[in-house]
């Protein structure tokens, strides 16, 4: 059975199963040769166990066949409890190469099983589902990068079919219907965002794109918006519009510096419209863009100055 980013998934009696005495060095000294074993102790009369078990299941499971989970009943495996010093339980230990290399004692969270079964799959040089969506985004990143809006598309709603809350592959896919010129589209992804992921960083940064690229639609050209300011230095208006026209034109450093110059003449005109074109600029870039940075600090600098 294949999902939708070409994995296979395992099955499921491979990837869960009891073991005993007699077993153990099959199911787990030998098959963590090659694949993380996580072995789960644990014993019927054991509350935290009934817990514990189902949670450390779900969690093997959503790491798509890159560990395995044995289960053994100490009642019936004195031997292997008393070889591994098992004190209590539900305790859990990991095998990779035959050795031991991470465990717990005690019932614990699910955030923090998750992390657990996280450590062991890198252990192991292996992946999770999570580290082959991020490939996959970086993948449709490069495709937006390269001009390929449409093939981004489809591997970004690919992604967030298999993850509705990757908030970089929400953002993504917004960004890329932007790309193709279909405003209508992104926005309509953007407001069926998950709450979860409404606010993200990615999302927010999306917005911004979209709000510039309509604005950009109405931008009027950039010589005669040139000759109007050089006119007249204080056309407040012509300025404001020679940065959209700018940014539409593909020059944020100039649109930037024009909203600059506007914030230094005039802070409140019209609301102080230059400063909040300015966060937009700012948003729809990434964070370690030299223009969103320099940019930041030079509008900083004159606020609090």
């Amino acid at each position: 059975m294949m999902d939708l980013l070409g994995q296979t998934a395992p099955v499921d009696a491979d990837l869960i199963k009891d073991a005993t005495e007699a077993t153990f060095m099959t199911d787990v000294v030998e098959a963590s040769q090659t694949i993380p074993v996580i072995v789960d102790f644990w014993a019927p009369w054991c509350g935290p166990c009934k817990t514990l078990g189902p949670q450390l299941e779900e969690a093997v499971r959503a790491a798509g066949g890159a560990v395995k989970m044995v289960k053994i009943n100490v009642d019936e495996a004195q031997g292997i409890a008393g070889q591994l010093q098992i004190q209590s339980i539900p305790t859990v230990y990991a095998f990779h190469k035959g050795q031991p290399v991470d465990g717990f004692q005690g019932a614990v969270p699910q955030s923090e099983l998750n992390a657990f079964v996280d450590r062991v799959v890198q252990a192991g040089g292996g992946t999770t589902p999570a580290d082959d969506l991020n490939a996959a985004v970086e993948a449709a990143e490069e495709m937006l990068t390269a001009g390929d809006a449409a093939d981004a598309v489809q591997t970004f709603a690919a992604i967030v079919e298999e993850d509705e809350n990757h908030a970089g592959a929400y953002g993504g896919l917004v960004r890329a219907y932007i790309a193709l010129d279909d405003l209508d589209q992104a926005e309509a992804i953007l407001n069926g965002a998950p709450v979860e992921i409404s606010t993200s960083p990615e999302l927010e940064a999306a917005a911004a794109q979209l709000e510039l690229a309509r604005q950009a639609a109405g931008a009027g050209p950039v010589d005669d918006l040139q000759k109007a300011v050089a006119a007249d230095e204080n056309n407040h208006q012509a300025r404001f519009d020679l940065a959209q026209a700018l940014h539409a034109n593909g020059d944020a450093e100039g649109a930037v510096d024009q909203l600059l110059e506007l914030f230094r003449r005039d802070k409140e005109w019209n609301d102080g419209a230059a400063k909040t074109q300015l966060f937009t600029v700012f948003d729809a870039l990434k964070p370690n863009d030299p223009v969103a940075m320099n940019g930041r600090r030079k509008l900083s600098s004159m606020i609090f100055a």
